[in-house]
């Protein structure tokens, strides 16, 4: 959420802001005017209350006196009829505002690029080199329904479209990839692990930013208050709200593997079928939490710590930095790593780092006490996918495809496959 006295100052800051996101319909002039009304009443509402506290002194003087003070506590009643008016008013414009604030993205960070697609974002960097193959490579699909890895068709029988069922390996490598960015990033990296609830009420969607605006993309639960989780992010994000934490136990970085659920409504084409979008996916996730003036560095960080799981899985990608127009809603700044399929001859998502700044803290009151004293501040919250495991999947398959069909297991998986060098029938 947005500063309203940000708004009020830097009206110019903002909406230029917004305009390089291509958000141009959200009236900043009127939340001003709105502010300013409150701020006024408010105003009007302390002045009555120091009136009255006065007259009340005053009532207790003449009261010792024995004098009559009848005319000055009738000007007390109508100095509560007026200060229980102006309160109502003030509330009223309170909750307007609040919910005006919760519809408005965050702004993007001045130094990434202006564009408002994907064709803008930028190229950073890339790492390894792609696999040569002699023959056309399978994709995922062909893969893993040729070696019984994965059924989609029972899958969708159970339970609809854009859903799997891992079976026998299959199942046996996806745990093994999970376990494996679990351990690379708690032993190597430096998270402490979380296991968290997968469904959150609505203050928690509302602290990470999915809430009020998204709320169509959400699993609801019929007859509870609560939401099967979008991604780790919602519950880890959410562990630290409305606490103020200590400046030197920052930054705090977790980690946390879910299953995530998105409705994922429309059409994505060819991505509906196979693993790349699903409504129910496994992810193992990042987040963190930073002192302001260090969320630039530890973003960074981030993308590096989930860039070691491609490089230790010798797999190629590409780091990119979205422009203004397409980031997420919370976001700040974000970078895409986007790993090589080789059936599609292209890159996709397999991770998303995004630096929130105080957005997703000012939502969710997250603060720090700083060590030189004075009043606590917001704190910066990062996350970022590492990495979605589903994707993970799509990747190894992919990449370490043989002309006989089989796949072949990576190195640094054996460990967890019972030292299985190759998957086959």
């Amino acid at each position: 959420m947005l500063d309203i006295k940000l708004i009020r100052e830097n009206l110019d800051v903002v909406t230029k802001g917004l305009q390089r996101r291509g958000d141009v319909s959200i009236d900043l002039e009127e939340l001003i005017q709105q502010e300013e009304k409150r701020r006024q009443d408010l105003q009007e509402s302390e002045k009555l209350k120091n009136k009255k506290k006065k007259i009340s002194a005053e009532i207790g003087t003449l009261k010792h006196e024995g004098k009559d003070v009848s005319h000055l506590m009738d000007d007390v009643k109508n100095i509560n009829v007026s200060m229980r008016s102006l309160d109502e008013k003030v509330e009223e414009l309170e909750n307007i505002i609040h919910e005006k604030l919760m519809d408005i993205p965050n702004l993007p960070d001045e130094k990434i690029p202006d564009g408002l697609d994907e064709t803008s974002n930028k190229f950073i960097r890339d790492w390894g080199s792609k696999p040569n193959f002699s023959t056309q490579p399978l994709n995922h699909i062909e893969l893993g329904e040729g070696l019984c890895l994965i059924d989609l068709k029972r899958a969708a029988k159970i339970s609809g479209a854009r859903f799997a069922v891992y079976r026998g390996i299959g199942a046996e490598l996806l745990r093994a990839l999970i376990n494996f960015m679990i351990d690379v990033q708690t032993k190597e990296n430096g998270y402490e692990e979380l296991y968290p609830p997968f469904l959150v009420n609505e203050d928690s969607l509302q602290g990470t930013g999915q809430l009020p605006k998204f709320g169509e993309e959400l699993f609801a639960m019929r007859n509870d208050q609560l939401f099967l989780i979008p991604t780790a992010e919602v519950p880890v994000t959410n562990y630290h709200r409305e606490e103020i934490l200590e400046e030197e136990s920052l930054p705090i970085c977790y980690t946390a593997y879910t299953p995530c659920f998105r409705r994922e409504a429309g059409s994505y084409g060819k991505d509906t079928q196979g693993l790349i979008r699903q409504h129910q996916f496994d992810k193992v996730e990042l987040v963190k939490f930073s002192k302001a003036n260090k969320s630039e560095e530890e973003l960074e960080k981030l993308v590096n710590d989930a860039e070691s799981i491609l490089k230790k899985l010798n797999l190629h990608y590409r780091v990119m930095e979205l422009c203004a127009g397409d980031l997420g809603f919370s976001a700040a700044k974000t970078y895409d790593l986007e790993v090589w399929l080789p059936s599609q001859n292209t890159y996709r998502e397999i991770s998303s780092c995004s630096n929130f700044k105080d957005f997703q803290a000012r939502r969710a009151k997250i603060r720090c006490k700083k060590k030189t004293g004075g009043k606590p501040e917001f704190v910066h919250t990062l996350n970022g996918s590492g990495l979605a495991a589903g994707r993970l999947f799509v990747a190894i398959l992919e990449n370490y495809q043989n002309v006989n069909g089989t796949v072949t297991v990576p190195e640094v998986i054996r460990p967890y496959m019972q030292d299985r060098e190759v998957l086959s029938l």
